[in-house]
């Protein structure tokens, strides 16, 4: 234990992780704080982590922004989910929304019912029995009063990170500008004790947040932390990343379209697409990916495709000595269900729950490491799901996603859904049952069976329980405006 007090907390790099901790430690814990933010304007930051998940709505309560207003100064959309496109074979598409899919009871899910009425006859496509899922597909959206928070936005990273800069500054927060050239550490403790800058500045600190993406050059260039590899799980390592005119109106969703060695994103925000596309370079190399992705765009390119090399894993310690990794110095996900935000959100919460104000514990790092690994495990598994469970057998990429060994704790969520139909949420996890039973349903999973207590219910009862819930969304659906329209009366972007 260090029982010295932290009132110096210095956080290296900008970009979207960089200054959501600093807005977030600034507002919410900074009066009796120096918080100083390193960033060279000659670095770059990825700045394509566009789209996010409702989770963002926790972080900006926090700092009590106003929805409207962040929508705005980062030309943001609403998201309502995301579109899978050519996943499970090509030609086929489902969709994975937020928010919940019918009612529940006590001892099942409600797939449980809607099982049975598929037996009966009655074939309404499960999304029919969730709101956002019909809004989405109709392209329609309001924020109403009381509404449950079940949408999420698609907005402009770089802006996103301009707007909490502005943010952090007006709490407290100093930023220096400067390349980071030597992390110097103590040499009996091996903690960090400053940065020392290419101007031969060297700022100093107590705790060191890092936020130096891939590069991760405090948790790993000066502490050697280590890296465990998930690549063998998720094989996609590169990303090629363009923007584009926008052609048609901003659809409520994120798209997902599967090709032969990976998969392509298009992003809507309200004055351009962001597009991508996540591959592996053991099937595809640059200059095919290149052709790949210019010939499946529409719109005017804004600038030059560039290419993101990645490795999928996670730090084996997010927190060593005094130093806290967030964002991408963290480790890596792939981006296809939009977590990548989040995981920064998660980490920064949970560094200022651990915060060690009166020096750093031992085991406030061992409690901070063991809930990020849990946390990132969970949403690996969701993602190897789409990959691995799919009947395409097109490519050698595809055959090796359909035949390739899964984690022990993916292939037993996966077997107790085929036999049973049961999904499970446990508290800490991020993706809860109805994601995990669309994407699975999505993907062609289907359960051998549902719950008896579904046969309680008499098939006329059972009817007019689904029939009532559908009709209920339905009427709330039609009741939503034109997504575009709302947008342009709620959220419209500010003259650049």
């Amino acid at each position: 234990m260090d029982t010295e007090r932290i009132r110096r907390v210095v956080i290296a790099g900008g970009g979207t992780a960089g200054w959501m901790a600093a807005a977030a430690l600034g507002k919410l814990i900074g009066k009796n704080l120096d918080i100083t933010l390193v960033e060279s304007d000659a670095i770059g930051t990825v700045g394509v982590g566009e789209a996010t998940i409702p989770t963002l709505h926790v972080f900006h309560q926090l700092l009590g922004l106003k929805e409207s207003e962040v929508m705005a100064a980062t030309n943001a959309t609403f998201k309502l989910g995301i579109n899978f496109e050519n996943w499970r074979v090509p030609g086929e598409d489902y969709l994975h929304s937020f928010g919940f899919l019918g009612k529940d009871c006590w001892a099942c899910g409600f797939q449980h019912f809607w099982l049975k009425g598929l037996e009966q006859g009655i074939e309404y496509p499960i999304g029919d029995y969730c709101k956002e899922h019909l809004a989405a597909r109709e392209h329609r959206f309001a924020v109403l009063p009381d509404q449950d928070r079940n949408h999420a936005y698609h907005l402009d990273a770089t802006l996103y990170a301009k707007f909490l800069r502005k943010f952090a500054e007006s709490h407290g927060v100093k930023r220096v500008e400067g390349k980071i050239e030597d992390v110097r550490l103590n040499a009996d403790t091996g903690f960090i004790e400053g940065l020392q800058l290419d101007s031969g500045q060297v700022i100093e600190g107590d705790l060191f947040v890092d936020c130096t993406g891939f590069r991760g050059l405090l948790i790993e260039g000066a502490l050697h932390t280590g890296y465990e590899d998930w690549t063998h799980w998720l094989p996609c390592d590169r990303a090629m990343a363009v923007q584009t005119e926008s052609t048609r109106p901003a659809v409520p969703f994120t798209r997902a379209i599967a090709h032969e060695s990976g998969w392509q994103w298009q992003i809507p925000l309200q004055n351009r697409v962001g597009n991508g596309l996540v591959y592996c370079s053991r099937y595809l190399d640059d200059e095919q990916a290149r052709e790949l992705l210019l010939g499946n765009i529409e719109g005017e390119l804004l600038n030059e495709p560039r290419i993101i090399p990645f490795r999928t894993g996670t730090r084996r310690q997010h927190w060593n000595k005094n130093c806290v990794a967030v964002g991408l110095s963290s480790g890596f996900i792939e981006p296809m269900e939009s977590t990548s935000i989040h995981l920064i959100q998660r980490n920064i919460v949970r560094m200022m729950q651990l915060f060690p104000s009166r020096g750093i514990v031992q085991a406030d790092i061992d409690e901070f490491n063991a809930q990020t690994v849990r946390e990132m495990e969970n949403i690996r598994d969701f993602i190897i799901l789409h990959y691995n469970v799919t009947d395409r057998t097109d490519s050698k990429f595809w055959r090796y996603c359909r035949s390739m060994p899964i984690p022990d704790s993916l292939a037993h969520r996966l077997e107790m859904f085929r036999e049973s139909g049961v999904v499970f949420k446990f508290p800490p996890e991020l993706f809860g049952e109805s994601s995990w039973l669309q994407v699975m349903l999505g993907q062609g999973l289907m359960p051998e069976r549902y719950h008896p207590i579904v046969d309680l219910m008499g098939d006329e009862e059972l009817k007019s329980f689904l029939d009532n819930i559908r009709k209920g969304v339905r009427r709330q659906v039609d009741n939503l405006p034109d997504h575009r329209q709302f947008i342009d009366h709620y959220c419209k972007a500010m003259p650049a």
